[in-house]
């Protein structure tokens, strides 16, 4: 067999996690757990327009996440290096005491990887694609691969959901609602939409932005100043039980990063019956 199945494969956590189309709304929930991190949210803020090019950078990071999940191995790592790339030349400046960052400092770097695989899977679970204690360990220890492709030390990445929960204990204090956090929060519930689709679209999002802000753990809830309450994780998780089921109806299209490793198994399989 000569298909290359990257990073993970067919018979990975990672692969039978991210098929799922419902996991948008985990990309929006990690969005808004990122923001509470005030060197993160500053890092974003003050080296782009997010106001202006919303749309294209979350097609561009949905993009990223299918090619390092689902690329060759080659296209995952050519994808980490242009990433890389474009953090080695990011600076901002702490917006407590002013001193200048690198956007690409590690601690910083494990903060978005950890909040994103932790919404991915515990959107997942919570949408009950039926995944198991060990499945969520499996799951972390695979995407340190994706952490090592952005620079990080794959022995410094929390690799079991135990080490996430300490992970999340241990920056918590870190964590504010800044100026620039509740900016994000407001830009990322009421995006700008062109005219001909905000009549739709912008019904649509709100119920979308709103689950993903149920989504967050309580004491990110609490940090937004929005009540953690066990009923809201109960009708949140019910929410995306029925979002998964109505999307999974529609005649959805999958990507053609998804294709393609798709037609690798499908050729592997042949070559194996053969």
């Amino acid at each position: 067999m000569t298909d290359d199945f990257g990073l993970f494969g067919p018979d990975s956590v990672s692969w039978r996690v991210h098929r799922e189309p419902v996991l948008w709304l985990a990309g929006i929930r990690a969005l808004y757990l990122q923001a509470l991190h005030p060197r993160a949210v500053a890092g974003v803020v003050q080296n782009s327009d997010i106001r202006r090019n919303c749309w294209p950078r979350l097609m561009r990071t949905a993009e990223y996440v299918g090619t390092v999940v689902y690329g060759t191995t080659d296209q995952a790592e050519q994808a980490g290096q242009r990433v890389r790339r474009i953090h080695d030349r990011l600076r901002a400046r702490d917006p407590g005491t002013g001193e200048e960052f690198r956007v690409d400092d590690p601690h910083l770097l494990r903060w978005v990887h950890v909040t994103e695989v932790e919404s991915f899977v515990s959107t997942a679970r919570r949408a009950r694609i039926g995944l198991s204690d060990a499945d969520i360990d499996r799951y972390y220890a695979e995407q340190t691969r994706a952490a090592a492709l952005v620079g990080l030390d794959p022995a410094t990445v929390p690799d079991s959901a135990a080490a996430v929960d300490e992970f999340y204990r241990s920056v918590r204090p870190e964590l504010a609602l800044t100026a620039e956090a509740r900016d994000v929060a407001r830009f990322l519930t009421l995006p700008p939409m062109p005219g001909r689709v905000v009549a739709i679209g912008r019904p649509a999002w709100l119920g979308l932005a709103t689950t993903a802000v149920a989504l967050l753990p309580r004491w990110a809830r609490r940090l937004y100043r929005l009540p953690g309450l066990p009923t809201t994780d109960v009708a949140a998780s019910l929410t995306v039980i029925g979002l998964r089921g109505v999307i999974n109806a529609l005649p959805v299209r999958e990507g053609p990063i998804y294709r393609e490793a798709m037609q690798r198994v499908e050729r592997a399989r042949a070559e194996v019956a053969a």
